[in-house]
C-alpha cells in the first residue's frame, strides 16, 4: 500500500502538463484512461500491488477532461475526481492544485475558541456562491464569529441539495464557485482570523451518480443503514476503503487549509475492527495538522450519547476532538415549544435541560421511550470543550415537514432565551446561518435528482420520515426549484426592526463570552448547575480562580479583576418568576438583562434583587449576604458578575 498522501489517488498534476492517473480497481484487469481533449486518446494504466492503477502521462493540461474506461466495457468518471464541470455524469476534469494563498501565517485556532457558525453555501445569499458569501464575511466578524462550518461541497447531482448527497467526495461543487472558489472563501475566512470547518460525509455516497461500485467493494451487505448499504470499513479490501476516505479528509486540510472536519453522522458508520476506521482518521488528521505547523480538528455528529468518540486511544476511545450533543438541544428545544412528537418524546422534564448544561447531555443509560431501549453512557469523563451545543442547525430546522426555523415557533423573549442557554454555556456553541437575527424564512428539504424514479422515492421517503410527527400537511416537494428558493436566507433583515435588536443581542452576548473570564473558560468542573423545577429556573454559577491558565495557556486575570464569578438565572417559562437564589457574598452587578429596553422591551428592568432594606434594581451594584431574590419575566435571563474588591 503506498504511504497515505504519497501522492494522492485520482489525477495528481505534476506541472509541465504530465499527470499522475491513479485509481484503485481490484477486480478489473484492464483499465485506460480516456483524455476526452484534444485528441480523445487512450492510455493504459499500469496494475499495481493492492489492485492499483496507474501511469504518468504526457501532454495532460489542467482542464483535460476524462474518464476511464473498464475492461473494455463501461466508461466512469474517476472516484476521486478533483472537478465535475458537466455534474456527476460527465468526465471528470484535471485540475492544478496551485493557489495564490495569503494565509502563510495562518496557524489556527484552539478549539475551545470556536464559535460555530453553519453555513449552507448556496442558501447563505442569493447568488449562492463562495464569492458571494466572502462578501457578508465582515458582518460574521462583527458578530464575533469564530469559525464557519460549511456544510457539504463536495460534488452532488444537479444545481441544489444539501450536500449529503455528494458522490464524488475530492471535487467541489460547481455551483457554488468549484475548487477555487472555496480556496477563496478559505483564504478570506483566515485573512479575518476565522477558522473554516468543513462537514464532510464517511457514511453514504449519494444516490445518483455513484459508480464507485464498478472500481471496487466501497459497500458491504452485511450492514445497512438508512441510506442504503453501509461502506465498507471492516470487511475484505476495507483496507484501500479507509485509504480513499483518509486520503479525502487529507486533501481538504492539505489542498484546502481545512481547519476542521465535522464527520456526519458517524453513528452510521459501521466498524467492528479492533482500530476503528474513526481512529486512524482523526490521528492521521493529527498527524497531517502537525507536519504543516497548524492546528487541525475532527469533530463527530453523533447522535449515540458515547463518550469514546472523544476519549483518548489510551482510554479505549477514538481521540477525536469533539462531539456534537443533540441532547442539549432537544431538552431545550421541548421546554420552548411544547413539542414531544418523533424522537421529542424522550423529552420534556426540566431536569434533563438541567442535566444537559450540567453534564453536556441527558442520556447517560437511561431509559429511551423513542429507541425503546437505554440510550448513552455518561459524560463525566468529557471536557466541556470537547462538546458542541445548539438551538437550532440545518437537522434540526431542515427535518420538520415545513422547515420551520425557532423564530416561528416561539416568541421573541424565547428566542432570545435560547440564544442565552447556547452562548451562556460552558461548551462549545454553534448558531445556524440566520439564527443571530431571528431569519424567518423555512429551510426545507431540496434535491436536485436527474432520475424520475429516484425523485419520487425521495418524495415518499420524505413523507414517511415525517409519520412519526404526526404532522398532517404535506410536506413540501423537494425537487421543486421553489423549495429551494424559500430557504434562501434574507440578510436584509439583519438591520430592520427586531432583527436588529437580537443581533445586537446575540453579538453582546458573545462579548461576554470572550471577555468575562468565567465565561471564557470552558470547564464543567468550574460550573454548577441547579434547577428550580417548581418555576423553571435555571441557576448557573461558573467561575474561576485567581491567576488561573485556561487551557489556551492565557492568564485568566489578577487576583482583582471582575468576572471571575458569574450567575446566570434563567425563566425557562411562560410566566413571570420570583426566586431566592443562592449567591456568594459580596458585591455583585448586572451584566445583563435580556428583559431590559436594550433588548426592546420596557424600559422597567425586569430584574429585581432584594437585598438589605427592600427592593433594589440591580442596574446598580448590590450586596448579597449570601440570598437574593431574583424576578424575572416570562423567558427572560440575567447574568450577575461578583465585582472583586481589595
Amino acid at each position: 500500500m503506498y504511504p497515505l498522501g504519497d501522492p494522492s489517488l485520482g489525477a495528481v498534476y505534476l506541472g509541465n502538463q504530465r499527470c499522475l492517473f491513479r485509481v484503485w480497481a481490484p477486480f478489473v484487469a484492464r483499465i485506460q484512461v480516456h483524455l476526452h481533449e484534444p485528441d480523445g486518446r487512450r492510455v493504459g494504466l499500469q496494475p499495481r500491488p493492492f489492485g492499483y492503477h496507474q501511469a504518468v502521462v504526457e501532454g495532460v493540461a489542467p482542464g483535460t477532461r476524462y474518464s476511464y474506461l473498464l475492461d473494455d466495457a463501461i466508461e466512469r468518471p474517476d472516484p476521486a475526481s478533483r472537478c465535475q464541470p458537466e455534474g456527476v455524469h460527465g468526465p471528470s476534469e484535471v485540475v492544478d492544485p496551485s493557489f495564490p494563498w495569503t494565509d502563510t501565517g495562518w496557524c489556527g485556532l484552539q478549539l475551545e475558541d470556536y464559535i460555530l457558525y453553519e453555513m449552507h453555501v448556496g442558501c447563505f445569499t442569493p447568488e449562492g456562491t463562495f464569492d458571494a458569501a466572502i462578501a457578508q464575511l465582515d458582518s460574521l466578524v462583527d458578530l464575533g464569529i469564530t469559525a464557519v462550518e460549511l456544510m457539504p461541497v463536495a460534488q452532488f447531482s444537479g444545481e441544489r441539495n444539501w450536500g449529503y448527497d455528494g458522490v464524488y467526495p475530492y471535487a467541489v461543487q460547481h455551483s457554488y464557485g468549484g475548487a477555487n472558489g472555496l480556496k477563496r472563501f478559505v483564504d478570506a475566512c483566515h485573512q479575518r482570523s476565522m477558522a473554516v470547518v468543513l462537514d464532510v460525509v464517511y457514511n453514504h455516497f449519494g444516490p445518483e451518480g455513484c459508480y464507485v461500485q464498478d472500481f471496487g467493494p466501497y459497500f458491504t451487505d452485511q450492514v445497512r443503514i438508512p441510506w442504503g448499504s453501509a461502506i465498507n470499513f471492516d470487511g475484505p479490501h476495507c483496507r484501500e476503503v479507509r485509504r480513499f476516505f483518509v486520503e479525502n479528509a487529507l486533501h481538504w486540510v492539505s489542498d484546502y487549509h481545512i481547519d476542521a472536519l465535522r464527520i456526519d453522522a458517524v453513528h452510521a458508520i459501521k466498524d467492528f475492527s479492533a482500530r476503528p476506521f474513526l481512529e486512524e482518521l482523526a490521528e492521521a488528521l493529527h498527524r497531517r495538522g502537525k507536519s504543516l505547523g497548524r492546528r487541525v480538528y475532527c469533530i463527530a455528529e453523533s447522535d449515540l450519547n458515547d463518550p469514546r468518540l472523544v476519549l483518548p486511544s489510551s482510554q479505549g476511545g477514538y481521540d477525536m476532538d469533539a462531539q456534537w450533543s443533540a441532547d442539549f438541544h432537544h431538552a431545550l428545544h421541548v421546554l420552548l415549544t411544547g413539542e414531544q412528537e418523533g424522537y421529542y418524546e424522550d423529552f420534556g422534564s426540566f431536569s434533563q435541560l438541567v442535566r444537559a448544561v450540567q453534564e453536556g447531555w441527558a442520556y447517560a443509560g437511561d431509559y429511551s421511550a423513542y429507541r425503546k431501549r437505554p440510550h448513552g453512557r455518561g459524560p463525566r469523563d468529557i471536557r466541556a470543550g470537547q462538546l458542541i451545543v445548539y438551538c437550532q442547525n440545518h437537522d434540526m430546522v431542515g427535518n420538520r415537514r415545513a422547515g420551520e426555523r425557532l423564530a416561528a415557533l416561539v416568541s421573541f423573549e424565547a428566542l432570545k432565551l435560547a440564544a442565552g442557554a447556547v452562548l451562556l454555556a460552558p461548551y462549545i456553541p454553534l448558531l445556524f446561518m440566520g439564527e443571530e437575527y431571528g431569519e424567518i424564512a423555512p429551510f426545507q428539504y431540496f434535491v436536485h435528482h436527474g432520475d424520475p424514479s429516484l425523485i419520487d422515492a425521495v418524495r415518499r421517503g420524505r413523507k414517511e420520515e415525517f409519520a412519526t410527527f404526526r404532522w398532517q400537511q404535506e410536506p413540501p416537494d423537494p425537487q421543486e426549484e421553489e423549495t429551494f428558493l424559500r430557504s434562501k436566507c434574507d440578510l436584509g433583515l439583519r438591520d430592520r426592526q427586531e432583527h436588529e435588536v437580537l443581533f445586537r443581542l446575540y453579538r453582546q452576548l458573545i462579548h461576554l463570552r470572550k471577555t468575562v473570564p468565567a465565561l471564557r473558560v470552558l470547564d464543567k468542573r468550574r460550573t454548577y448547575v441547579r434547577g428550580f423545577e417548581e418555576e423553571r429556573v435555571l441557576f448557573i454559577r461558573r467561575w474561576v480562580h485567581p491567576y488561573d491558565q485556561d487551557d489556551r495557556d492565557r492568564r485568566i486575570g489578577d487576583r482583582n479583576a471582575e468576572g471571575r464569578e458569574v450567575i446566570i438565572a434563567m425563566n425557562v417559562s411562560g410566566a413571570s418568576v420570583t426566586r431566592s437564589l443562592p449567591f456568594s457574598s459580596g458585591r455583585w452587578r448586572l451584566l445583563m438583562d435580556s428583559a431590559s429596553s436594550l433588548w426592546a422591551c420596557p424600559s422597567e428592568s425586569s430584574v429585581r434583587a432584594e437585598h438589605g432594606g427592600g427592593p433594589a434594581s440591580v442596574r446598580d451594584q448590590f450586596v448579597s449576604q449570601g440570598e437574593v431574590t431574583v424576578s424575572l419575566r416570562p423567558y427572560a435571563f440575567a447574568v450577575f458578575s461578583r465585582v472583586e474588591e481589595t
